[in-house]
C-alpha cells in the first residue's frame, strides 16, 4: 500500500468518527450504567438492558459535538451535555433545542400523536451540565430564565444541573479528570499526536478511564486526532470572517477619502498592504 494510499484512509477515519469520546466511552451500556448510578446512586433496580442511548444524530455538520441523550424504561429521559472547558451558558439553548427535538421523536417512536384529544405519555426530564474547566465561582445549576431574562418570569423556563470535577470515584469525574489531562497535554506537546497518546499513557497509569482506554485505544486516538481537525477547520473560519469584516470597513475608509492607505492598514491588521492597494483599485473602478 502507497503513503497516498494510507494517508487518504487516515483522513478518512478521521472525517468518519463522529463520535467523541464523550460518547463513543457511553456506547457501553457497561459505562452508560456506571454513569446513571452516579446521577442516581439510589437506583437499585435499573439494568443495563433499562437503559437506550437517544443521542440525535448531527445530520448538518460533520463537526463533532457532545450531547448525550438517555432514556431510562420509558419513564425518565436523561440529557447530558459536555460544556467543554470553554464556560458558556449558550449551552442552554442546546439544551432547550436539543430536547424539543427528543421528545419529538420520542412520540414518533411510540406512535403517539401530538394532534387528538389523548394527552400523550412523555418521560420526565433531567438536564445537566458536565463542565470540564477550572469551577471558580460557577454555579451549581443554570436557568435560561437567569441567564437570558434577568430572572423574570417567562413562558419557558430551562434549569440544568452543573457538574464538576469533585475528587469522587466515579465516571464522570474520572472523565472529566481525562479531559483535564488532555488540556494539560495540549499546553505542553500542542495540537499533536504526542499530546493525545501521552494523555492516554498518564490516564492510565492513574487509573482514570482505565479499561475503556486499554481497550479501545486505537480508536480513542483517531477520535482525539479529529479534534483537531475540527479545530483546525473553526480557526480558519474563524480567520476568514475576521478578514471579510475588516475588508468591508478598509472599503469604507478607502471611500471616505480621509486616511492614507498607511494609516488604514493600522485598523485593519489582517489585511496586507497588497491587498489593500487591490481593494482601493477596486473601489476606485466602481467609482
Amino acid at each position: 500500500m502507497s503513503d497516498d494510499t494510507k494517508q487518504m484512509q487516515e483522513v478518512k477515519a478521521k472525517r468518519t468518527a463522529k463520535n467523541s469520546v464523550f460518547l463513543d466511552l457511553f456506547q457501553d451500556k457497561k459505562n452508560l450504567l456506571k454513569l446513571y448510578k452516579t446521577l442516581h446512586p439510589d437506583d437499585t433496580n435499573v439494568a443495563e438492558d433499562m437503559l437506550d442511548i437517544v443521542t440525535i444524530d448531527n445530520v448538518l455538520t460533520d463537526h463533532l459535538y457532545n450531547d448525550l441523550g438517555i432514556m431510562v424504561g420509558n419513564h425518565k429521559l436523561l440529557l447530558l451535555l459536555e460544556a467543554q472547558s470553554s464556560w458558556s451558558v449558550n449551552i442552554l439553548i442546546r439544551i432547550l433545542l436539543y430536547l424539543a427535538q427528543s421528545y419529538h421523536e420520542y412520540f414518533e417512536r411510540t406512535s403517539q400523536s401530538l394532534y387528538k384529544s389523548k394527552k400523550v405519555k412523555m418521560p420526565k426530564p433531567e438536564l445537566y451540565v458536565i463542565y470540564t474547566g477550572s469551577r471558580g465561582r460557577k454555579p451549581d445549576t443554570i436557568s435560561l430564565s437567569k441567564e437570558f431574562f434577568n430572572n423574570a418570569d417567562t413562558d419557558i423556563e430551562i434549569k440544568a444541573k452543573v457538574i464538576y470535577e469533585s475528587g469522587k470515584d466515579n465516571i464522570i469525574n474520572e472523565y472529566i479528570v481525562f479531559c483535564k489531562v488532555f488540556n494539560e497535554q495540549i499546553k505542553e506537546h500542542g495540537m499533536s499526536k504526542q499530546a493525545v497518546t501521552e494523555t492516554i499513557r498518564i490516564c492510565k497509569y492513574r487509573n482514570i478511564l482505565k479499561q475503556y482506554l486499554s481497550s479501545k485505544e486505537v480508536e480513542v486516538v483517531t477520535i482525539m486526532m479529529s479534534l483537531f481537525d475540527d479545530e483546525q477547520i473553526m480557526r480558519t473560519y474563524a480567520k476568514d470572517i475576521e478578514k471579510e469584516t475588516e475588508r468591508k470597513s478598509a472599503e469604507r475608509m478607502i471611500k471616505d477619502g480621509e486616511l492614507s492607505l498607511e494609516k488604514i492598514a493600522r485598523y485593519v491588521p489582517a489585511l496586507s498592504m497588497e491587498e489593500l492597494k487591490e481593494i482601493e483599485a477596486e473601489v476606485m473602478q466602481l467609482a
